[in-house]
């Protein structure tokens, strides 16, 4: 029972790590919170920053950047700073995923993340 993720090739610094895979039960536990997929549902939308992740998803702040935080964790989203030309910076968020498939069978559960183009 095995999570198949491809995360998207990046031009981040070799030296940092990674997400892990999340296992399938892991996938499903987070998917399986409502505040959780509408949040992803507006990051897979527009790439958007935190405020406008809260608005879109119709959540605190505060629960939006948790989710997003797990999202990130499990390989679903990617955050990257915006420096904007006043100087400010914000984190924004973007979906990395294009899809996400599940397969029941005699061998278990399988979860499959598709990295988007």
């Amino acid at each position: 029972m095995a999570a198949h993720l491809q995360a998207p090739e990046s031009n981040r610094p070799a030296n940092r790590t990674e997400p892990e895979d999340p296992a399938p039960t892991d996938l499903f536990e987070l998917l399986g919170d409502e505040y959780t997929r509408r949040v992803y549902e507006a990051v897979a939308e527009e790439p958007r920053c935190g405020r406008a992740v809260a608005e879109a998803a119709d959540v605190s702040r505060p629960t939006a950047y948790r989710r997003l935080n797990d999202l990130c964790e499990a390989g679903l989203v990617r955050a990257e700073i915006a420096v904007r030309l006043d100087g400010h910076h914000r984190k924004r968020f973007e979906a990395v995923t294009g899809s996400v498939s599940v397969s029941f069978d005699e061998d278990g559960i399988e979860a499959m993340v598709d990295a988007a183009d």
